[in-house]
């Protein structure tokens, strides 16, 4: 008898823990369902269209040169990706991420560049095979370009598995084509303030999860991966209203700034057009606070990913 009523506390302790465990999943469960429903009441959604600066850009400055069939160009840079890749945000089109790197891509290697934008507002790594598909029909392939995606991967949510493997296609098929490649991987979610607590400890720690997955696929796939949840978040925690846009969720002009400062040494260096060890110091000393603009510091960023604190360094693949 003692026997039997010994195995029947266990196995009435046992039920206990399950239902209390399974209540405890339906009520964060429900809790996390309502902070989404939250959050999507407090971030509008991306109507806007995004300023457009898709052309021809120069060496020194000056304005924009539409492209059409004639108009010179040494270098084809195309921007994939979701709305940060488009800029979605910036009031003018000199702010988008896409055109400052295409101009500080000309300066420093004394370049024509021909920019044209493929990426779409909302877009997923589900997305990223369609743009390739239109990049392909619309002509040839670029000869370098620039992703960035991750974040709605993580609001639909997609599997991050899944997520890292489409980015590592696409980045494998334009590889095949002889571009350079250069991914900002998944931001850091724990800098959006609009997103209550615990969602946003769920959300950062899965965005956090998926750049490191990201970065992994691009780099097996012969691309260059950037960790922006490494390199960028600190400015984001310290000042936020400057580097967020007024739906606090999309950077402003000047969160867009930080991100190219970013990728255009990552791409330069991957081009070879620029950027070498001795100028690993200015790229360092740039992410420090001082006022200087994107295209007066740019240099190698070998210093910023030994110090990174998660994403493993970026193994440059040079094109051909």
């Amino acid at each position: 008898m003692g026997i039997r009523a010994s195995r029947r506390s266990v196995a009435l302790a046992a039920a206990a823990t399950l239902a209390s465990t399974g209540t405890a999943y339906v009520g964060a469960r429900n809790l996390l369902s309502g902070q989404a429903d939250q959050a999507r009441r407090v971030i509008p959604k991306s109507w806007d269209i995004p300023p457009r600066a898709d052309g021809v850009y120069a060496p020194g400055g000056g304005p924009v040169e539409r492209w059409h069939r004639g108009v010179p160009f040494d270098l084809h840079l195309m921007i994939f990706g979701d709305s940060t890749a488009t800029g979605y945000g910036c009031a003018a089109a000199d702010e988008v991420p896409g055109v400052l790197i295409a101009r500080g891509l000309a300066e420093e290697s004394g370049l024509r560049i021909r920019l044209s934008t493929k990426a779409i507002v909302g877009a997923t790594s589900k997305g990223l095979s369609g743009q390739i598909d239109a990049m392909f029909v619309a002509g040839a392939p670029p000869d370098a370009a620039v992703i960035m995606i991750g974040a709605n991967d993580i609001t639909k949510p997609n599997g991050i598995g899944p997520s890292a493997r489409r980015l590592g296609r696409a980045v494998r098929r334009l590889r095949g084509s002889d571009a350079v490649v250069v991914v900002g991987t998944c931001p850091d979610f724990g800098v959006i303030t609009a997103i209550p607590q615990p969602l946003r400890w769920v959300a950062r720690s899965r965005g956090l999860r998926l750049a490191r997955a990201q970065a992994a696929a691009v780099r097996a796939a012969g691309g260059v991966p950037v960790p922006f949840s490494d390199l960028l978040a600190p400015h984001f925690y310290k000042t936020p209203e400057l580097l967020f846009s007024p739906d606090m969720f999309h950077p402003s002009a000047a969160g867009y700034e930080l991100a190219a400062k970013q990728l255009l040494p990552a791409l330069g260096n991957a081009l070879g057009a620029f950027v070498t060890e001795d100028s690993a110091e200015a790229a360092l000393e740039s992410r420090t606070g001082e006022d200087g603009s994107l295209l007066g510091r740019l240099g190698g960023l070998s210093r910023l990913w030994r110090r990174s604190t998660g994403v493993p360094a970026p193994i440059v693949v040079a094109a051909g």
